[in-house]
């Protein structure tokens, strides 16, 4: 997690304008960024403080208006090393598919250790010494080893392979 600060230009039609356009600027902000992805700063899980909203700039041809805003916000930005508690969503004999908040990693099966099997009946990795058995929904503990970051999303490739990963007890 970090704190961001960014700007951003909000376009309100003319409809929206009245005594309450201050309201529809920061509801509509709270809107477009909340939950969404760009490469460059990552997941916005949610704006902290607008700290100044500009004066608007009418658009000629539409009569639509440009409000420059200036917010904080706090973002989620993975990166190659970190340590995270994921969610798993799928288990096959590739590997594990699970969630860190909005990021959707991947385990391969090469980046598990070598004593859990995958198990078909049961849909699961399990370990024959120990008991201990990954499958859906359970709690997990990775490392991210890579990223991919598109322009609207960003994907991870996790490990198992270190101390202290694996299974949530």
């Amino acid at each position: 997690m970090a704190w961001e600060y960014r700007k951003l230009l909000i376009l309100l039609h003319p409809q929206y304008f009245g005594p309450r356009l201050i309201d529809v600027v920061k509801k509509k902000l709270f809107t477009e960024v909340e939950g969404s992805c760009t490469g460059e700063y990552g997941f916005v899980v949610a704006v902290t403080t607008i700290d100044h909203i500009g004066n608007g700039v009418i658009d000629q041809g539409q009569g639509s208006v440009h409000f420059p805003v200036k917010y904080k916000a706090i973002v989620f930005r993975p990166f190659k090393g970190e340590v995270v508690d994921a969610i798993v969503r799928e288990v096959n004999k590739v590997g594990i598919f699970c969630e860190v908040g909005p990021l959707t990693c991947f385990i391969s099966r090469h980046s598990i250790p070598a004593d859990m099997v995958f198990n078909p009946d049961m849909d699961c990795y399990q370990n024959q010494d120990e008991g201990i058995v990954i499958q859906k929904e359970d709690e997990i503990r990775l490392k991210i080893i890579g990223t991919r970051v598109d322009a609207n999303d960003i994907f991870a490739v996790g490990s198992l392979m270190d101390d202290f990963l694996g299974l949530i007890s």
